[in-house]
């Protein structure tokens, strides 16, 4: 089963309906704070990483329904994890650490940025070599996505720096 994408389609409609009304529930955030947002590089970053956190568990989605040979999959998905993790990367040092608020000092330590973006490789080559769980690697990138930016977007919303 983590080898035929067949089994596989509900769940991608299902996250893609998930992820993009949080997505959708992200610009709200943001809006409401954009003054807070805007002026802070830090918050900016994070919710740029926000986004992009959101984004995975989208794409993710998208790539596993769209009508494809295998091969394509797998190499999108390691190819989504590249990128995502460059993105995360330089978000990530845009963003600065060592925030004097302790809500900020949370999310720098236990949001899953690069757990999210390691994931989607796992899922791609072990779904390429048909061996070590193949889109059953799919569950904690998923639940990492979007747990990690539910944390985020919660920091807007409480955030006062």
């Amino acid at each position: 089963m983590g080898y035929k994408v067949s089994g596989w389609e509900n769940f991608g409609v299902a996250v893609a309906g998930v992820g993009g009304a949080l997505v959708g529930l992200l610009f709200v955030a943001v809006s409401v704070r954009s003054t807070v947002v805007s002026g802070s590089r830090s918050l900016s970053s994070r919710a740029a990483q926000t986004l992009v956190l959101f984004m995975t568990s989208v794409v993710v989605a998208l790539i596993l329904v769209a009508p494809q040979p295998h091969t394509a999959l797998g190499l999108e998905l390691v190819g989504w994890a590249v990128l995502s993790g460059a993105l995360m990367l330089v978000l990530d040092r845009r963003a600065g650490h060592g925030s004097s608020s302790r809500a900020a000092r949370f999310v720098e330590r236990f949001s899953p940025n690069t757990i999210t973006s390691v994931l989607p490789a796992i899922t791609g080559a072990t779904f390429l070599a048909k061996h070590g769980g193949g889109l059953y690697w799919l569950l904690p990138t998923i639940a990492a996505s979007l747990f990690g930016g539910v944390i985020n977007a919660w920091f807007f919303l409480i955030s006062g720096t």
